[in-house]
């Protein structure tokens, strides 16, 4: 797995694209031709070794002391190539995908408005590995589409049983409301009280899903394989694979294909990162909003997000190869555990940010050098306990994580970047 939201198991979305597939062509079909036919070039989870010898690095900021380049990286790239973890997770996206599959047609049978997600050969567009025992699964809604962005104005806000709130909450950052009426053409599903009091609110659409979901577990494909969690807005569902627990959270979205949302104002002025013939690209894959807050949507970028996952090293750097280690330091040392503070997403973040401050090819030829450029970008937004969206910039993404456990991850991230070469140790 590259991060959090991209790749199947160890293949690229390139490489994916070239196996068959029975059946309809689904959304993550349809994004990995686009990709294909976009002509970049693939490049595999795990690339070898450059067997040229790095200069050493000097010391930085007078806290870093120097150590033998070709020794720190040639045990770095060691644990990105150990693909044990890689294997595992792979194993457990492929039981997870059969499952979701039985409660998706489940629940799309009780209810039309939401799709059921095929299973495929392939990667899966909709599921979000957030670490090796933290999925996310979006699911698409049916019958929304034609969306048209709606003019500011003062919402009223109802609980869901359709009374009328006298304080209607600050609209959160990185979020959004909708209403049916913004989309040319819906269901009349969708006109039913009991997702449209006066607009469709994120949590009447969570609550018929999770209505739903509970009923899917109790069917004969799904009896014994997953445990509804009670936790959260969202479903959360525990299931034991052959390899280990895994917590999947399921969240309906809205598919916008067509569109790229207001409040995301990029590339912005003056970046050179990326180019502007993939800015559009990423842009034409457009956006989505999940129902996992009460009443307002979260803006959702995974497919744009995957796009620029995929060409990271058109120039040849090796940005790819300093995430992978970066994520392996990160599950293996900074922050392990069923439920870390620090996902891949929150990794994903740091590798958009730090690859727009340097744009250039030359920031990313020697490995040892970007590997600890995002050390010490997570190092800096660990411990401000902020991290901005990429595209929404307001976001704040560390908002609601735990201070003592962000405080504990800062300090070992601390501690590496004194002494990169005791990782190795």
């Amino acid at each position: 797995i590259t991060d959090g939201c991209s790749l199947f198991g160890n293949r690229s979305l390139s490489e994916e694209s070239r196996r068959p597939v029975s059946g309809p062509r689904t959304r993550p079909q349809r994004l990995a031709e686009r990709l294909t036919l976009l002509g970049g070039a693939a490049h595999s989870a795990v690339l070898p070794s450059s067997n040229r010898m790095e200069p050493p690095l000097g010391t930085q900021q007078g806290a870093m002391q120097p150590l033998v380049a070709d020794d720190f990286e040639a045990c770095l790239l060691d644990k990105v190539r150990w693909t044990r973890g890689a294997q595992r997770v792979s194993q457990m996206v492929e039981e997870v995908q059969k499952v979701i599959y039985h409660l998706t047609t489940e629940i799309s049978n009780q209810d039309i408005r939401f799709q059921a997600i095929p299973y495929s050969l392939m990667y899966n567009g909709n599921i979000t590995v957030l670490s090796p025992s933290q999925f996310l699964v979006t699911v698409p809604v049916r019958g929304l589409s034609g969306y048209r962005e709606a003019r500011e104005q003062r919402w009223r806000y109802y609980t869901l049983q359709g009374a009328r709130l006298t304080c209607s909450p600050a609209e959160p950052r990185g979020q959004q409301w909708l209403e049916v009426q913004q989309f040319m053409e819906n269901l009349w599903q969708w006109l039913k009280a009991d997702v449209s009091i006066q607009a469709t609110c994120a949590s009447q659409v969570a609550q018929g899903f999770r209505k739903g979901s509970e009923k899917g577990t109790r069917t004969d494909h799904v009896a014994g394989k997953v445990s509804v969690l009670t936790t959260g807005i969202t479903v959360h569902v525990a299931m034991e694979t052959s390899v280990g627990q895994v917590e999947i959270e399921l969240a309906p979205e809205v598919e916008i294909p067509t569109a790229w949302s207001k409040r995301a104002p990029w590339p912005r002025c003056l970046s050179r990162w990326p180019s502007s013939d993939r800015a559009k690209c990423v842009k034409s894959f457009g956006f989505s909003l999940l129902a996992r807050w009460h009443y307002h949507w979260q803006l959702s970028f995974l497919q744009a997000e995957r796009v620029l996952l995929e060409h990271l090293d058109e120039d040849g750097g090796c940005r790819r190869r300093c995430f992978q280690a970066l994520r392996q330091m990160k599950e293996d040392v900074w922050c392990p555990g069923r439920r870390p503070v620090i996902t891949s997403h929150h990794l994903q973040t740091v590798l958009f940010w730090t690859c727009e401050k340097y744009p250039h090819a030359k920031d990313w030829r020697v490995f040892s050098k970007g590997l600890l450029r995002l050390a010490r970008k997570l190092h800096k937004c660990v411990r401000q306990r902020f991290l901005k969206h990429f595209f929404v910039r307001s976001g704040n993404l560390l908002q609601h994580a735990a201070s003592t456990e962000l405080d504990a991850v800062a300090q070992k991230l601390a501690l590496f970047l004194k002494d990169p070469g005791s990782s190795c140790g």
